[in-house]
C-alpha cells in the first residue's frame, strides 16, 4: 500500500477544497469532461521551469531535443525560454519553422538524413548539421557546392565507446551503435580530418550521445573525459554532451537536476583542461517535458480472474504509450478524484487494443474504490507518449492540451474518424 509521491506529478499540481487534483489552476476532472479521454495534459508552467533551468545550467548553448515531444506550442515555450530546437527529420524542422523557429536556431540530427533534408537545411541556414556518416558528408559537399553556398557548420557526432547503464534499446554511447563515427576505430578522427581540409563544411564542434534514461552524473563525466582531447586536438568551438538525462518514473526512483547536471559536466570539463572558449551545449528532451505531462484515461472495465490477477481496462493503451510496450517501463497511476488516497488494490491495468501485450501498467498499485468511470491518470508521460502515438486499431490520437493560470489551451485537438481516412485514395 502506497500514496502516490508528490514528485512525480507536474509543477503547478496542487489539491482543492474537494480533494481532486488540478494542474494549471484547472481541475483534471474539468479536462477530462471538456476534451474527453484519453488525452495529454501539460503544466506550461513546468516546461517554462524546466527550459529555464537548462539554459541556466548550459549558459553557452542548449536544445530541446524535440523527439521527446513536439507540437508547435511546445515548440514557442522553448524558444521563448532561450532554448535552440534539436530536430532529426524534415517534419520535425517545419514543425519548429512552423512555431517562429528561427533557422539558425534549429541543429539537424539523424542517422540517415535524406538528400532532400539536408538541402532544406542548407538553403534555410539551419544553425548546424550533425554529421553521422562519410555518406552524409559527400552528399552534403556536394548539395553546398551545387548550389553555391557558404560553408555549412557542422559538428561531428562521436561513438565514444561509453555503455551507459539503461535499456538496450536506447543505448548509443556504445561502440556497436547505428549512430556516429566511432573513437575506437578510428573514424572520428578520419571524419574530422575530411571536414576541415573540406571547403564546404566548416567545423563547428563535437557531439555525442551515449543513451536515455541516466540517472546520475558519471557517464556523462566520464563522457567529457574521453571527447576533451579529440576536441583540442581538432580545434572545435563546441563540446556537446548531448542529451538522455533522466526522470523518475515510479516511486523510489531519483535522478540528478538539470542543474546538478550541468554542473557536473563543466565541472568535467575544466578538469579536463578544456579552453574557455570551447562552449559546453547539452541537448535535454525527456527532462523538460516528461514531468510536465500527465495522461487521462477512463475506466471501461474491470475483470477478475480469481487466484491469477485484476485487469482494469482503459479507453487507451499502446497507441498513446508504447513506452510499457517497447522497453518494459514502469509507470504509477492514481485517481484524480483522490490524487494522494492509499493505493492497496493491485491490479494490470491495460488497453483496448487487439493485443495481450497492450498493457499500461503491470501491477498498478490502485485505490479500492476505484470503479467503472472513474477518469485514472498515469503522471510523468510528457516524453515518448503523444510524440510515439498510433492509430493502431484506427484509434484516434488523443488531444494534447496546456493549462496555465486557470486557462486551458487545446494544442493538438483530437483526431476524428474523418482524420484516418483522410489520406486514402
Amino acid at each position: 500500500m502506497t500514496v502516490l509521491p508528490r514528485s512525480l506529478l507536474p509543477q503547478t499540481a496542487a489539491v482543492g477544497p474537494d480533494g481532486s487534483l488540478s494542474v494549471g489552476g484547472v481541475r483534471l476532472l474539468d479536462i477530462a469532461a471538456e476534451v474527453g479521454t484519453p488525452a495529454f495534459v501539460y503544466d506550461r508552467a513546468h516546461v517554462r521551469a524546466r527550459c529555464e533551468e537548462a539554459v541556466a545550467a548550459f549558459p553557452r548553448g542548449v536544445a530541446y531535443a524535440s523527439k521527446a515531444f513536439l507540437c508547435k506550442e511546445m515548440a514557442r515555450v522553448a524558444i521563448a525560454a532561450g532554448m535552440r530546437i534539436d530536430v532529426a527529420t524534415g517534419g520535425e524542422m517545419f514543425v519548429a519553422l512552423s512555431a517562429g523557429a528561427a533557422p539558425e536556431q534549429l541543429f539537424f540530427h539523424g542517422n540517415n538524413k535524406s538528400t532532400a533534408e539536408l538541402t532544406e537545411a542548407v538553403r534555410l541556414g539551419v544553425g548546424g548539421i550533425v554529421l553521422d556518416s562519410f555518406d552524409e558528408i559527400d552528399r552534403l559537399e556536394g548539395i553546398v557546392r551545387s548550389g553555391g553556398h557558404a560553408p555549412v557548420p557542422c559538428l561531428i557526432r562521436i561513438t565514444p565507446g561509453i555503455e551507459a547503464h539503461t535499456h538496450e534499446y536506447i543505448m548509443t554511447g556504445q561502440d556497436d551503435s547505428k549512430f556516429g563515427f566511432r573513437m575506437a576505430s578510428g573514424t572520428a578522427q578520419e571524419a574530422a580530418d575530411r571536414v576541415r581540409a573540406s571547403a564546404a563544411i566548416e567545423l563547428l564542434g563535437v557531439h555525442a550521445h551515449i543513451g536515455s534514461l541516466i540517472f546520475d552524473t558519471v557517464a556523462f563525466e566520464k563522457e567529457v573525459e574521453v571527447l576533451a582531447p579529440f576536441v583540442v586536438a581538432n580545434e572545435a568551438r563546441e563540446l556537446c554532451v548531448g542529451g538522455g538525462l533522466g526522470v523518475p518514473y515510479v516511486t523510489g526512483e531519483e535522478a540528478s537536476s538539470l542543474t546538478e547536471w550541468g554542473a557536473a559536466v563543466q565541472a568535467a570539463a575544466r578538469r579536463c583542461g578544456l579552453p574557455d572558449d570551447v562552449a559546453v551545449t547539452a541537448e535535454p528532451g525527456r527532462a523538460i517535458a516528461a514531468t510536465a505531462g500527465i495522461t487521462l484515461y477512463t475506466v471501461g472495465t474491470i475483470k477478475e480472474v480469481p487466484g491469477i490477477r485484476t485487469y482494469l481496462s482503459v479507453d487507451g493503451g499502446m497507441s498513446d504509450n508504447p513506452r510499457p510496450v517497447l522497453y518494459g517501463s514502469g509507470y504509477e497511476a492514481f485517481l484524480p478524484r483522490d490524487p494522494f488516497a492509499d493505493r492497496r488494490r493491485v491490479v494490470t491495468m491495460v488497453g483496448k487494443h487487439c493485443e495481450s501485450g497492450d498493457f499500461v501498467i503491470k501491477d498498478a498499485e490502485v485505490p479500492g474504490d476505484v470503479v467503472v468511470g472513474d477518469v485514472i491518470a498515469t503522471p510523468v508521460t510528457g516524453a515518448y507518449g503523444y510524440t510515439m502515438a498510433s492509430n493502431y486499431n484506427r484509434v484516434p490520437r488523443p488531444p494534447v492540451v496546456f493549462v496555465e493560470d486557470g486557462d486551458i489551451q487545446v494544442a493538438v485537438r483530437r483526431e476524428t474518424y474523418e482524420d484516418l481516412v483522410r489520406l486514402d485514395s
